[in-house]
């Protein structure tokens, strides 16, 4: 039997190590697997949003041999969350994959009329009424009385942007709560699978300057209502750990 090339042998042990590690995150994580669920009601729920009818669109689908999620937007708003209640910890890692098929052109995460994302990751925290002003929390209130559920606090928007530099943090242009990561931009790797990891703690005091509260959920979502443009994302597992 003729021997591999040493970079193959090298890529090969890459590879293993990686679907190892990927295997160990998925059957350790707090948020149920996409490749291993029969129904989008499976650990998950929609996200949907006041004011907002037109809905993005989720479905199971196979790619490549592997269930994932497969969003469509079009001048549309939605996610899928999935609730939990996790104590963050010194660290808690979030881990990862997904495909867009393309950014939006007027795409601007610093501004409201851009504020749309053809994937992001949506990780939201309780919310911390002593943080909050008198204002802050009587607007809530009234929010909570009309809709009929609690809100969360703060959260962190993992994004596919479409200007804003990798690694950079910015306040949503509708409200500092809400956190924007830009963990890929632009388009490179548009069509291709990226994987993505991230420890929520470390973000979370980056970007807030303070100790995160308890997470209470982690969501995906593919949005259009803003620029009124269209894209496919792709999400495979999405999995949360707590370091040993």
């Amino acid at each position: 039997m003729t021997p591999l090339p040493r970079y193959l042998t090298a890529a090969l042990a890459l590879s293993l190590m990686a679907t190892s590690a990927q295997a160990d995150s998925t059957e350790n994580s707090l948020i149920t697997a996409f490749s291993t669920i029969t129904s989008l009601e499976d650990g998950w729920e929609p996200m949907e949003f006041p004011k907002i009818d037109r809905h993005s669109r989720y479905q199971l689908t196979d790619d490549d041999g592997e269930q994932v999620v497969m969003a469509s937007t079009d001048n549309s708003a939605s996610g899928l969350i999935a609730r939990v209640s996790v104590e963050p910890g010194d660290s808690l890692i979030l881990r990862w994959r997904w495909k867009v098929s393309n950014v939006y052109e007027q795409g601007n995460a610093r501004r409201k009329e851009g504020d749309d994302y053809p994937a992001r990751i949506y990780v939201a925290f309780e919310f911390e009424p002593d943080e909050a002003g008198f204002f802050e929390r009587a607007k809530r209130k009234t929010v909570e009385v009309v809709f009929g559920e609690e809100l969360p606090g703060n959260a962190l928007n993992y994004i596919w942007a479409n200007r804003l530099p990798v690694g950079e943090i910015v306040a949503n242009p509708f409200t500092d709560t809400t956190m924007m990561v830009a963990v890929n931009s632009g388009v490179t790797n548009t069509g291709e699978w990226v994987t993505v990891e991230r420890d929520i703690v470390a973000d979370y005091r980056k970007a807030f300057d303070r100790e995160p509260p308890k997470l209470v959920g982690v969501a995906i979502m593919s949005d259009s209502d803003n620029t009124g443009a269209s894209a496919t994302a792709w999400y495979g597992d999405v999995s949360l750990v707590k370091p040993d």
